[in-house]
Parts: structure tokens; sequence; C-alpha cells
């Protein structure tokens, strides 16, 4: 299973992460070039805040080993995908209770502008080139994310 790490020392609060992510997500084609950044349809899956001490504070999706966001979803939109450990959402299942809002303790799962959806990390996996990785890591030019393989073990009750 994959997951995005991060090196909070590295990262200089570019937003190259979020504007690779908005591009990767965007619902009409183009270039990045003419990417509407104020368009709140155009949000990015993740956050970059800061520590208010000059630094930032990357904030992903970690696609936890037990997620209180699939955990708390009372509609089943969002699945743990056993193969790839990844969360999935499922928008069309979605009953906007936004309980995984509520109950992310990483505070990465968000509503959408509308309402109507949330946003979370996807693993650019509907992007037309999910196979290299997240364009998120792709675009960081500290290198301060990185994709690494995790082995945890689930717990059964």
């Amino acid at each position: 299973m994959k997951r995005i790490f991060i090196d909070r020392e590295k990262c200089d609060g570019c937003k190259n992460c979020s504007i690779a992510c908005m591009q990767a997500h965007r619902e009409k084609p183009g270039t990045v070039y003419d990417l509407d950044l104020a368009d709140p349809a155009n949000a990015a899956r993740h956050e970059i805040a800061s520590d208010g001490r000059g630094g930032y504070i990357p904030v992903f999706c970690r696609h936890c080993a037990e997620p209180d966001c699939v955990n708390s979803c009372m509609s089943g939109a969002l699945k743990k995908d056993p193969a790839t450990g990844q969360v999935l959402y499922d928008r069309d299942r979605c009953g906007r209770c936004f309980m995984c809002v509520m109950n992310c303790p990483y505070g990465n799962v968000k509503p959408d502008y509308l309402r109507k959806q949330i946003l979370k990390c996807d693993f650019c996996t509907s992007a037309p080139n999910a196979e290299e990785g997240p364009n998120c890591v792709k675009s960081c030019p500290k290198k301060a994310l990185h994709v690494e393989e995790v082995f945890w073990q689930e717990v059964s009750l």
C-alpha cells in the first residue's frame, strides 16, 4: 500500500502541490496556465497551512489503516480499498451528512464550496497520468513529498 509522506523541513509553502492537485481534478480540460485559482470549484484536496513561525504544515490524507472517515460514513460513500489501501470516495453514494469531515482527526476531509460533495485525496487515480503517481508529489520542487510503500496490520475487531 502506498502513502504520501511529508518532510516538513523541506516545505517552503510554494503550493506547487496545490496547483498540481487543482489541475489534476479540474472539470474543464486545459493547461495549468488557464486554471482559475480563484474558482472554488478548483479546490485542492489538501492544505498547506502556516505554522505561525515562518514554516508550513502540509496536511494530506493519510489513507489511514483504520480510517475514522470511512467508519463514520453512513451511506457507504467512503471505502477503504483492500488492494491499494487507499480511502476512496463515491460521490453518487454520498448522503452529504459530512460525518467524515467531522471525524477526520487530521482535518483533511472537507466539503466542496457548494457542500454537494467532499474533497479528499484520491492519489490522482482519475488523472490522465495516474500510473506516474500523485501530481502533488511530482510537482514539489523541494522534494518535500514522496510516496512510500507502507505495511500496516489491519486491526480486526
